[in-house]
């Protein structure tokens, strides 16, 4: 009898289980015989091992999962090559793809989320291809750097213009504007939700529909926070008078900066007396902050030996993100915890980052971002 009785409850078990709400992820890779397919979860915390199956001759495939309460992110995955995916019902997800450029020339149908995330990935893919290009312009000497970090700001600048209208403020409510939030460029990414007040909004708006949709989420509740933490970081203070002590201003008019590097230590602009100095304001979780350093890296092991420093003033709110990732560079790297309302960046005039500055051996002002046509020919001049 009692073997009866859990034979029953088994099977009560399995048909209540085959009778929890799913959704599938079908369809072929082709050229990808004898190869291992893996569907994995985009959780916040990292990537999640699903399932997978080694593909046969026909690269057909088939993944069900329980249906997530809210929406989340997926993907397929061969190799180093992957494909996102969005998931919010028990839908029937079908992808087409050949193993060669399979992130990228895949054919996705059963979910209007994910053609959109196809889309915002071949969107991305281009402007990384630009960004390359200007890159190697620039290493092959057909671009001055000047002209290099104009040119990738502009594109970065229509990408996300374009990005807003079209997939953010648009469709707020879709699994395909957040999954636009957190698009990269080099590695970083391209809207800045501490930084930049434009880019709160995009949060602001995503977060809001996501909220109201789902406020249990896991999700809903991490951009919640997110939008909290960016409105404070860039919420204006109260107009203040500037004022420039005088002795903040040496006998060549510079007005020092006094702030402190990774380790705590106060670097003086002043102690560099007698140095070619370049003073450098950014944030390092621009989209252009990568190759904005690079170019900086190849200056500075030109012609540090010669007597260059560089002098570099972080405006990142992520006081964490600022150190780790200037633990690797090799100038002074200080950082002001006012950020984009930096007292010190008014007086110098900074109304975008990165913005320049040279610096003479006497301490004095010799050029900044606008009137520098080439950098490094500047540099070598006042060496």
């Amino acid at each position: 009898m009692k073997k009866m009785i859990c034979a029953a409850l088994s099977v009560f078990a399995l048909s209540a289980c085959h009778n929890e709400p799913r959704f599938c992820v079908e369809g072929e890779v082709s050229g990808a015989e004898g190869k291992m397919l893996y569907f994995e979860a985009s959780a916040l915390e990292g990537v999640v091992a699903l399932d997978s199956v080694k593909l046969g001759s026909s690269g057909s495939f088939s993944f069900e999962q329980p249906q997530p309460e809210s929406p989340e992110y997926y993907r397929l995955r061969v190799e180093d090559k992957v494909i996102n995916l969005s998931i919010d019902s028990t839908e029937t997800v079908n992808v087409k793809a050949p193993f060669v450029d399979f992130a990228t020339k895949y054919e996705v149908a059963g979910s209007a989320n994910c053609s959109m995330i196809k889309e915002l990935t071949l969107l991305q893919a281009r402007l990384q291809q630009s960004a390359n290009t200007l890159a190697a312009d620039v290493r092959a000497n057909r671009l001055t750097p000047t002209r290099y970090e104009d040119s990738l700001s502009a594109l970065v600048n229509h990408y996300k213009d374009e990005v807003k209208v079209k997939y953010i403020f648009a469709q707020p409510a879709t699994s395909a504007a957040y999954f636009a939030l957190f698009q990269k460029l080099n590695g970083y990414m391209l809207f800045d939700p501490l930084n930049s007040k434009d880019d709160v909004k995009c949060f602001a708006a995503v977060a809001t529909s996501l909220y109201n949709r789902y406020p249990h989420a896991i999700r809903s509740k991490n951009l919640y926070n997110i939008v909290i933490k960016g409105m404070k970081n860039t919420r204006k203070p109260r107009e203040q008078v500037l004022e420039v002590s005088a002795d903040k201003i040496n006998t060549t008019g510079l007005i020092d900066i006094s702030l402190r590097d990774i380790q705590a230590n106060v670097r003086k602009l002043s102690d560099l007396k007698g140095k070619v100095v370049l003073l450098d304001f950014t944030i390092y979780q621009s989209a252009v902050s990568a190759s904005h350093n690079y170019l900086l890296r190849d200056l500075y092991d030109k012609y540090a030996t010669r007597g260059l420093e560089i002098y570099q003033v972080s405006l990142d709110a992520d006081e964490h993100f600022w150190k780790t990732t200037a633990s690797n560079l090799p100038w002074v790297c200080v950082r002001d915890a006012e950020g984009i309302y930096s007292q010190i960046a008014v007086t110098y005039a900074v109304q975008a980052v990165p913005t320049i500055f040279l610096i003479n051996r006497n301490s004095e002002l010799s050029a900044r971002t606008e009137n520098i046509k080439d950098l490094e020919a500047a540099v070598k001049a006042l060496l």
